[in-house]
């Protein structure tokens, strides 16, 4: 690994366009702290700007075989910190617009009764979503979001990468999504 220290970023993208971890571990040590820093001077959020160099991380190398070993490896990174950055600004900022009216049509029509039932029918709704997710997805799932464990804790328990922890959980989010989206949207806006 020493040796590898004294690479260059040309050398290095080199190396991991064919697919070399150590080459990934260099990177990944010289400049994930830069990247933090930057990330959380944009977010003002510790748990954010861990998140968004993750994915960035997690992204680089899935798409090593598309890196140019000639280009500049430190702009590319700052690039797609820059885009993950906004990418979560923009879900967000979806998520506020979301809420915002969801809590306006409450206001408006509120039943305890029935916001009661549609609540219990949506909970076990995605309880069921869940049960019906592949098994090692739903165990990361279930101890990422209901026993509340971080990425490195279900990572030691389980006996794989935080890595995996984080594409384990990003399927199991994109796939319920799209199975409860129309579900919810009919339950809030239809009161079925």
């Amino acid at each position: 690994m020493t040796a590898y220290s004294n690479y260059t970023d040309t050398e290095l993208a080199a190396l991991l366009k064919d697919g070399d971890h150590q080459a990934y571990t260099v990177i990944y040590d010289k400049y994930k702290f830069l990247l933090y820093a930057h990330a959380y001077k944009k977010l003002q959020d510790r748990e954010d700007a861990r998140d968004v160099v993750q994915e960035v991380f997690v992204t680089f190398w899935n798409k090593r075989g598309n890196i140019n070993a000639q280009s500049n490896l430190a702009g590319y990174l700052y690039t797609a910190l820059r885009n993950t950055i906004l990418n979560l600004i923009a879900r967000k900022e979806v998520r506020t617009r979301y809420t915002d009216a969801m809590a306006a049509h409450y206001t408006y029509d509120y039943e305890p009764t029935d916001h009661g039932i549609r609540s219990q029918q949506l909970t076990a709704l995605i309880d069921r979503e869940i049960a019906a997710l592949p098994a090692k997805m739903q165990e990361v799932f279930v101890l990422s979001r209901k026993a509340y464990l971080s990425r490195k804790e279900i990572s030691m328990q389980l006996g794989i990468s935080e890595a995996t922890v984080d594409r384990q959980i990003a399927n199991a989010l994109k796939l319920l999504r799209a199975r409860l989206t129309l579900v919810a949207y009919l339950l809030v806006f239809f009161n079925i």
